[in-house]
């Protein structure tokens, strides 16, 4: 009989994300647990108990754990899990990925850069509210424009804006701040026709294994969705320059801040000889890459981190420090992004489901849905994920999907907007 058979694990996040780990830990024949505030939550839909306790009630999420008996709890993707995760553990004496210091470093974004600075890893150009007024006040504000403004703690692009006129940064300031839970803000360079790149490791009992690489395409300034990814590839195609002047310096620097175990990912930048971080996470880094990664690789990162749930340790070791080449295979992530309004047809999911080389497809939204007035990751469609054996193969795949995909409104106006330039994969 399995060891894991009849434990019972919470899982804290019940989005599309959180399927697989719901997935994992079936398979281990464990019971599951799912935990947030909305009552259809994807995760929820499989799972053999679906609570509503928001993630943030962490002393109503440790009472109920102590009376089910709870043997663990993990939080695999998303930002709000991270501190709640942490604190709830430490109550439950249950396997943590880290310490209090650790999760405050890794989500807060002011404690990282500092960090950063303290280890030469680099990072984007950063002003306070108070050095911009002194800009604007000598009439150099346009030496620093434009500058990205967002929460200390916010997740999927809220409350951030790109200021290039100084009459909108006091507005962008204030909408921030009411993103953030701590009323705390970020002013940082706007990093302007620079490649957004993606990191994620595995720390394995002090060992850190790359196990990501990805660009990251973001949608227009036009269409609002300039901070919003569009799509994600991988391998990076600045994978080798990271690996050569990069890589060294962030491991230990996590080393040294006491990293043992679990999954960490940084957003960046790419430039010139380095990459600039500027977003950090306890966690990986979202979306479906982790069941891509199985695919190519047949290591499965997401069981590997339920059963550390239940035992505080790793059964097998990965023996590479680098994995993110993948095998030689590609993966790529497409978010279709719509414009405001109610949907009221969706053409070609069928045919590209039954894709080759279609390994997932995750929707948001379904025909009578209103898709918000926003700027954020609510404008995103679904996430399709392919896994191709070449850049051309996969450039074949994504012009596929971008033809069948179709979804109008009442009026038959198309609502897919910012669709990806195959021609810059």
């Amino acid at each position: 009989m399995s060891f894991y058979r009849g434990k019972r694990i919470l899982v804290l996040g019940g989005s599309f994300q959180h399927c697989k780990v719901v997935e994992a830990a079936h398979e281990l024949e464990m019971i599951v647990y799912v935990t947030d505030y909305l009552e259809n939550s994807p995760a929820k839909k499989n799972a053999d108990y679906a609570l509503l306790y928001d993630v943030k009630d962490v002393s109503g999420i440790v009472k109920f754990c102590k009376e089910e008996h709870i043997d663990g709890v993990i939080s695999t993707s998303l930002d709000p899990c991270q501190v709640p995760y942490q604190k709830i553990c430490r109550e439950l004496g249950v396997p943590c990925f880290g310490t209090a210091e650790q999760f405050h470093i890794l989500t807060d974004k002011v404690a990282f850069k500092e960090c950063c600075k303290r280890y030469g890893v680099d990072i984007i150009d950063t002003y306070s509210a108070k050095e911009l007024e002194e800009y604007k006040k000598s009439g150099r504000i346009k030496e620093i424009l434009p500058v990205l403004i967002k929460p200390t703690d916010s997740r999927g692009s809220r409350g951030q804006t790109v200021c290039c006129e100084a009459d909108a940064i006091q507005a962008a300031i204030e909408a921030a701040q009411l993103e953030s839970s701590t009323g705390e803000i970020v002013i940082e360079k706007y990093m302007e026709h620079k490649d957004d790149f993606t990191a994620a490791y595995l720390f394995m009992r002090g060992k850190a294994v790359l196990v990501r690489t990805g660009d990251r395409y973001v949608g227009t300034q036009k269409m609002g969705l300039n901070k919003v990814a569009i799509a994600s590839a991988s391998p990076s195609r600045h994978t080798q320059m990271y690996l050569t002047h990069v890589h060294d310096r962030v491991v230990h620097m996590l080393n040294d801040i006491g990293i043992v175990n679990g999954p960490v990912f940084f957003q960046g930048f790419a430039d010139g000889n380095t990459v600039r971080l500027y977003d950090p996470g306890f966690r990986f880094s979202g979306g479906e890459y982790e069941r891509l990664f199985f695919e190519a690789t047949k290591i499965n990162l997401i069981k590997m981190l339920v059963q550390f749930a239940i035992i505080g340790d790793f059964e097998s070791m990965i023996e590479e420090s680098d994995l993110s080449h993948l095998n030689g295979m590609r993966i790529m992530q497409l978010c279709p992004t719509l414009r405001a309004g109610k949907i009221c047809k969706i053409k070609g999911v069928d045919a590209i489901m039954k894709h080759e080389n279609v390994v997932s497809f995750a929707p948001r939204y379904s025909e009578g849905d209103v898709v918000p007035s926003c700027n954020d990751v609510r404008r995103r469609y679904a996430e399709i994920c392919t896994l191709c054996e070449s850049k051309d193969r996969e450039r074949e795949v994504l012009q596929f999907i971008q033809k069948e995909l179709v979804i109008q409104d009442e009026w038959g106006n198309d609502l897919i907007c910012d669709k990806l330039n195959i021609d810059v994969i």
